[in-house]
């Protein structure tokens, strides 16, 4: 499993009755992907351009497929510009993808033959897995599901991680969820003002 599928394994898991955000999630994936194309030395960081190393074989179909759309030319693309990039409906992705290998589900209602639109996890190792690097509140995964909204045990602290460039890509990933909360604020500003006009406020 990979830290991506970990984390929305765990934003399901930890968060069902208040879904994280789809963009907000979204972002997040691409940067777990960043982070583990970094542990399998597929890549590395300079500054903050990511800059393609060899090419290794990647059992994980999603990761693989990220590590096939690097830019391999120079200048290189930023963490930032590869966030919103590769991060565009990424989650719908991760989540179609999870349904197909099993280990979502779509649960009938009772007394109803056809599935119901939700979909839920269901046991299963990789469940098991994400849950476990959670309750070890492992850095990069904690970082990251924080940072969507995932809330664990009330330490106060935001745990970090060793690695300075794992630390460039959750600092980024920080800044790009806060400007797509600002992108949501300004909207519903505009909106809220359109709404005025029309009643005649």
């Amino acid at each position: 499993m990979t830290t991506a599928r970990d984390l929305l394994i765990v934003a399901m898991d930890m968060a069902p009755s208040r879904p994280v955000e789809r963009g907000d999630l979204s972002l997040a994936l691409a940067g777990a992907e960043l982070i583990d194309l970094l542990e399998a030395q597929a890549i590395t960081l300079d500054g903050e351009r990511i800059v393609p190393a060899y090419r290794p074989t990647i059992a994980d179909r999603l990761l693989d497929e990220a590590a096939s759309s690097l830019v391999r030319e120079t200048p290189y693309e930023s963490v930032g510009d590869w966030l919103w990039r590769r991060g565009r409906d990424l989650s719908a992705t991760y989540v179609s993808a999870l349904e197909a290998e099993g280990q979502l589900a779509r649960p009938g209602r009772r007394g109803m033959p056809f599935r119901s639109g939700r979909t839920v996890l269901v046991d299963s190792p990789a469940r098991r897995q994400a849950a476990d690097r959670w309750t070890a509140e492992e850095p990069v995964l904690t970082s990251l599901a924080t940072a969507v909204g995932v809330r664990g045990k009330e330490t106060g602290d935001t745990p970090g991680a060793d690695d300075d460039a794992v630390t460039t890509v959750l600092a980024t990933v920080h800044e790009a969820l806060m400007e797509l909360e600002a992108v949501r604020q300004r909207r519903a500003i505009e909106d809220a003002a359109f709404d005025n006009i029309w009643r005649g406020e």
